[in-house]
């Protein structure tokens, strides 16, 4: 490898780094039920918050329940997808391990 793909490799290993790094201070918000339940997830894939409207809350537990379930899944793709087309700007398309 000649000098110059090192360097061109080294500038988009601290590229990637830090768009890692971006994507952890990322939060995302998914949503079900037309709004009544929303999560917020974060770039690193973890649940940050559960919003419930109160009115739903009272009524069917396994309804709550299956939006609450839709909700952190809907954000959880969303962030992936995110994830996705960051990384994806940076490496042209290519598919490298642990990167997404």
């Amino acid at each position: 490898m000649n000098k110059r793909m090192l360097k061109q490799a080294q500038a988009l290993q601290r590229q990637l780094a830090q768009a890692q790094r971006d994507l952890e201070a990322e939060t995302i918000e998914g949503s079900a039920g037309g709004g009544v339940v929303r999560a917020v997830v974060s770039g690193r894939m973890r649940v940050e918050s559960i919003e419930i409207d109160p009115e739903v809350a009272a009524e069917d537990v396994e309804m709550l329940q299956d939006l609450v379930v839709a909700a952190v899944n809907d954000a959880l793709e969303r962030a992936q997808e995110m994830a996705a087309s960051r990384m994806g700007a940076l490496t042209g398309g290519l598919n490298l391990p642990g990167l997404t």
